[in-house]
């Protein structure tokens, strides 16, 4: 078992330290004050000397054994302090010299210890382990004054036999990551035989046996039929498949009917839930409000039939069963098929305010007080806010009947009645969770939010989780997440991490973006703003579905803002859907847009496109990922005029009347009962194939240029070149014709041979297009006298498949400098002597073909290529070489 699977099975203990050292101090505050917690002694403390930043203050920390540590706590004062400090950094590592920073975040001014996850892992996913620990204070709370620490206290992993394999394993991995280093530096810069001999001597992989295969057949071979072979090759080995997923996907939708024997199916709503059994292929879905009622039928899909079966058409009329809602929240056991409800809006809870987004299916939903419940704590007339808990049995022996397993939560330590909340569930663990929601109270305009909880499914217990803060934010363990509602919530179940994000508090809409470990209890911010980096607008009731195989989060519009200051709720009529993307869930990913929907008529609702859903919300998705298909069903379109009442019997209303009338008919929102399911569909590996060998030939033709007769190298221009080139798309058309005037700038036949003697030019080809290559001839000496061609190839966005390898931009400036710095010439190797009949590879040539090998690798996946960054980034590094 490796180490990154065993951790979980030694116990986190409470590392003992001394201080190795630190910046100056004030008076007796000394830094050995921080081993001992004493938060009524205003003289526990370290204080820095001097204000920050005028000077950099820090603490370093020697751990009294070598451990991997988890967590550090700061312990504070009894109340609050100017001095506290507030933004700090955090290094740990092997050596005081050598420290990895993993974390920079804040402190708050209050009285409360904060705990803060330190990541244990590298971004490879290996643990490391440290002996030291530095703190870097950056800030204190109080201005001009000095920065205080109050108490620290580090826990981690000290088991001798776990913490030593750690450490061998992190050795051979920064062995392996420098000489994978070494060996791209020393291919780079043609020095083939001391690469032949390590790749040897330490049976090393630089990189897939396919993509070595590459480059021995472009660069150092010139083979290009060969080489356009390995590509499909490689395509075939998966090799492209990290890149066609990063492509911009298009949304296939098509719309399903599938009524039941009796042409039934459920009728339009919003605020209903659904969820799928994966297991048998089924999406049960369950109430939701029709614009007049709350609903109670229950209703199942049968995914591989393409059917609706309505399983209850009045759950409230079934032994056990809940009562109509809306706003609720189910979801399924995959290995039971036990559905689980909790949540509701229902007619029994009070008048909804229609002057803001109470709810997901709220605006101007005014909810008549019908009933009276049985529980009234908050002594709201006519209002039921016990928060039941229910179960539907759709296997075994008890197939069809509900559970009432609570008849209030908040009695057995879970949620108050809740709704807008998120609920998910781990089938593998049996847990359910259950993040934020708007608690039922009566108080509809000064809101109150719901914490956070777990539910055991086996032990039938409740649990409000208190995770501990792992990066980037200043939460203390008492508020990690964010309280919201509408938000989204997805489970990761091979890592066990959930993703919380966007939703709404109070009168903001949010864009933050949270991965909360499930089994460590920690919880790591991916986005303060994901919208600042690319990502959808802060957003409110949006849905979101997860493939944790690929590791992609399917994100579907919901209400936005134009700009956080405004209080208008819009539906934007071109809302796009998003994909997200990450490698590790405790990592920021990428954000892409699948696509943007097109508004078609004069208002929503009227002459939408029929290929696919308009943009709405409080509507439901569920993902399948057996056939990697999202299922969407229903939710509000936003306000349209009621069509029946509109040309109705009017003969009889008097003018006043009428005008009262058209006026409420415009206020009407139109909810949807349309059902899609949507596939994504990504450029193949045929059409990565295609643009790759459109670069090779493109290399191919312009040396046809140098070393041919013009006529050869314009027909192959005109028939392979052609051949591979996506006329459809502009920026390529245009491309492929600025290749032309590479023939008008060749020089003449008869001309000196190119010779591998010579420095490396710096002139670059800008890649204008129309903009013909110019001929350009150095005069150092008669030898030098060649021709340089451009090898810079334009990406498809505009930007360049290539571009300068590392250390390529050196020209030296004399003859005898030159020799002295040989390592830049790029001279053929002996070994290249040996074993090729061929006449030599020039410098310029061999840095044009490595430049080309090396953009093609844009398209191969990280694990099977060599190693990102350079060598030579060391020696600008922060005590670099």
């Amino acid at each position: 078992m490796s180490p990154s699977n065993s951790s979980t099975r030694f116990p986190t203990e409470i590392i003992s330290y001394t201080i190795a050292g630190c910046s100056e101090h004030s008076g007796n505050y000394v830094a050995d004050n921080i081993k001992v917690d004493r938060p009524l002694d205003q003289a526990s403390r370290w204080s820095g000397a001097q204000q920050v930043p005028s000077m950099k203050q820090w603490i370093l920390l020697r751990l009294d054994t070598l451990a991997v540590v988890k967590t550090i706590t700061f312990g504070k004062f009894h109340k609050k302090h100017p001095c506290n400090m507030k933004e700090f950094k955090l290094y740990v590592g092997l050596h005081p010299d050598h420290m990895i920073q993993v974390l920079h975040t804040s402190l708050k001014d209050d009285a409360v210890p904060e705990s803060f996850a330190t990541p244990e892992a590298n971004k490879a996913g290996l643990p490391f382990p440290s002996r030291f620990v530095k703190i870097l204070p950056l800030s204190a709370h109080g201005q001009s004054f000095h920065v205080s620490i109050w108490h620290v206290s580090v826990s981690g992993i000290i088991e001798p036999s776990y913490v030593q394999s750690v450490r061998v394993r992190y050795d051979e991995y920064r062995e392996t990551v420098v000489a994978r280093h070494i060996l791209k530096h020393l291919r780079q810069r043609r020095m083939l035989m001391p690469y032949t001999s390590i790749l040897s001597r330490t049976r090393l992989e630089l990189e897939h046996p396919l993509v070595t295969a590459l480059h021995s057949s472009l660069v150092l071979q010139g083979d290009f039929p060969l080489a356009e072979s390995i590509l499909s090759q490689m395509a075939s080995a998966h090799l492209f498949d990290d890149h066609l997923r990063s492509c911009q996907p298009h949304a296939r939708w098509t719309r399903l009917h599938g009524a039941d024997a009796d042409g039934d199916a459920p009728g339009p709503r919003g605020g209903h839930a659904m969820a799928l059994d994966a297991s048998r292929g089924v999406v049960y879905l369950f109430g939701g409000w029709d614009g007049r009622k709350s609903l109670d039928d229950l209703w199942a899909y049968d995914i591989g039939t393409e059917r609706w079966e309505i399983l209850c058409r009045s759950t409230a009329k079934e032994k056990n069963g809940p009562g109509p809602r809306s706003c609720h929240k189910m979801v399924c056991d995959s290995k039971t098929g036990s559905l689980y409800v909790l949540g509701r809006l229902g007619d029994d809870v009070g008048r909804i305010s229609s002057s803001r987004s109470s709810s997901e299916e709220g605006r101007g939903r005014e909810q008549a007080l019908t009933q009276t419940g049985d529980r009234n704590p908050n002594d709201q007339q006519g209002m039921s806010v016990c928060s039941e808990f229910y179960r539907y049995h759709t296997r075994g022996l008890d197939a069809g009947k509900w559970d009432l397993l609570s008849s209030d939560t908040a009695l057995t330590g879970g949620p108050q009645l809740i709704f807008d909340h998120q609920m998910v569930m781990d089938s593998e663990t049996q847990m359910i969770y259950i993040s934020g929601g708007r608690v039922v109270n009566g108080d509809w305009d000064s809101p109150k939010y719901s914490g956070f909880y777990s539910y055991n499914v086996k032990t039938n217990k409740w649990k409000l989780l208190q995770p501990i803060n792992a990066s980037g934010s200043s939460s203390s363990v008492q508020s990690p997440v964010s309280q919201r509602s509408g938000h989204s919530m997805v489970l990761d179940p091979l890592t066990h991490t959930l993703f919380i994000f966007a939703g709404q508090k109070d009168e903001r809409y949010l864009s933050d973006m949270c991965a909360y470990d499930t089994e460590g209890n920690t919880v790591t911010e991916l986005f303060s703003n994901f919208s600042s980096v690319g990502g959808p607008d802060a957003c409110f009731t949006q849905r979101a579905v997860i493939d944790p195989t690929l590791k992609e989060i399917y994100v579907f519009c919901g209400l936005s803002r134009s700009q956080q200051t405004e209080a208008l709720t819009v539906l934007k009529a071109d809302a796009p859907n998003w994909v997200y993307r990450y490698t590790h869930p405790n990592a920021p990913g990428t954000w892409t847009q699948i696509s943007i929907l097109k508004y078609r008529g004069g208002e929503y609702g009227s002459e939408w496109d029929d290929d696919a859903p308009q943009p709405r919300y409080a509507h439901q998705v569920v993902y399948d990922e057996k056939t990697r298909q999202a299922f969407l069903h229903g939710g509000n379109a936003g306000e349209t005029k009621d069509e029946e009442n509109e040309h109705g019997d009017n003969e009889n209303r008097n003018d006043e009347e009428d005008i009262e009338h058209r006026s409420w008919t415009r206020m009407r929102e139109l909810r949807l009962d349309d059902f899609w399911s949507m596939t994504l569909s990504r450029a193949g590996p045929d059409e990565v194939v295609r643009r790759a060998v459109y670069h090779i030939r493109r290399q191919r033709f312009r040396e046809m240029c140098a070393d041919q007769a013009p006529l050869t190298a314009l027909r192959y221009l005109q028939s392979d070149v052609a051949d591979v080139v996506d006329h459809s798309n502009s920026e390529e058309a245009n491309m492929f014709r600025s290749l032309l005037p590479h023939l008008l700038a060749v020089a003449p036949l008869g001309s000196p041979t190119p010779t591998s003697s010579g420095s490396i030019s710096t002139h670059r080809d800008q890649g204008n297009v129309g903009v013909p290559p110019k001929k350009r001839t150095r005069s150092q000496s008669p030898e030098d006298e060649e021709s340089v061609w451009t090898n810079v190839i334009d990406a498809e966005d505009g930007g360049r498949i290539g571009g300068e390898v590392e250390g390529y931009g050196i020209e030296p400036s004399s003859g005898a400098q030159k020799r002295s710095h040989a390592v830049l010439l790029l001279d053929e190797d002996p070994l290249e002597a040996s074993s090729s009949g061929t006449k030599p590879l020039s410098a310029d040539r061999f840095r044009q073909r490595t430049e080309v090998f090396e953009g093609l690798l844009e398209f191969v996946e990280v694990v099977a290529k060599q190693p990102e960054g350079s060598l030579l980034d060391l020696v600008d590094s922060e005590g670099g070489l």
